[in-house]
Parts: C-alpha cells; structure tokens; sequence
C-alpha cells in the first residue's frame, strides 16, 4: 500500500513552514513562489487550507502528457515529472482539478508534489498535525472534494 499526504485545514496555523521546507528541497532556496505546497489564507488568517498534489488514483495529468513525462514511481507510488521528458506544454496544468501542477518559467518545465522520494519535508517541517504523510486510502480526489466544499463556505477570497 502507497502513502500519501494528508491535509488537515482545521489543525493548519498558516505558519507557512511547509512551503519554505518544500521550495528548499525543490529548488534548493527558502522561496515560497517554487513550493508546490500552498497555504491559501481565508477570512484573514482565521482559516488556512493547505494544498498540494494528491496523487490522484487515475491522475489525469499523467493521461494527458503528450510526451509521457509523468509517470508512477514504483516505490511511492508518486506521479513525478521527468526534468528531461517534459517540453514545458503546460497540459497536465489544464487538466489537474486542483491546480496542483505549476509551471516554472525559469526551468521551462512543470513541477509537482514528487512526495520527496517517500519523506515528505513539508511532514518534517509542519508543527502541528496539518501535514501527515500516510495510507493512500484516506487522502485523495474525495479529501480534496470535502476540502473544496468547505473552502466555498468561506466569506473572501484567498490572500497570497
């Protein structure tokens, strides 16, 4: 059985610490605009949801890439996008519900949650129950629905 990332929005304070832990592990550098974790703020603070890719059982970013740069890593069970495979088309973008695929103008290339090779830095990194890294079963396409529903009870718009 896979693991995978569980978001809690209820226990996130939005300390914003499993972004910097993220961009550093991808890019090397504290810069919140390379994480492909977000903390989206609502009502002021008062709520924060944080995102990212759920590994989505039939990943329709995977379907899509017309140069098959996404693929399943057998250990973990993470879609990654290959660094030499992608053409930077920006498809799997389009086609992720979640908008949890960027693209990075700099690389020219598309980047996603990759779960850090099965030690997620953002779980490392979180202080409170938030982010836990675990059985695939309880995350995924339905989490991230209840997630959305919720998110549509909220007053404003998210502050970045």
């Amino acid at each position: 059985m896979f693991k995978a990332l569980r978001m809690e929005n209820d226990a996130c304070t939005g300390c914003h610490q499993c972004e910097m832990m993220c961009s550093y592990g991808k890019v090397g550098a504290f810069n919140p605009a390379k994480s492909v974790m977000n903390i989206s703020v609502f009502k002021g603070g008062a709520a924060n949801i944080p995102s990212t890719c759920t590994q989505c059982e039939e990943a329709w970013c995977m379907v899509v890439c017309p140069v098959e740069a996404i693929t399943v890593n057998s250990v973990t069970g993470a879609k990654e996008v290959s660094d030499e495979a992608c053409v930077g088309c920006k498809v799997c973008t389009i086609a992720c519900p979640f908008g949890a695929i960027n693209y990075d103008a700099d690389s020219g290339i598309v980047t996603k949650c990759d779960l850090c090779g099965g030690e997620p830095m953002c779980v490392e990194a979180c202080p409170t129950p938030a982010l836990a890294y675990v059985a695939e079963g309880s995350t995924g396409y339905e989490k991230m629905r209840s997630y959305a529903a919720a998110m549509i009870d909220l007053d404003d718009s998210p502050v970045q």
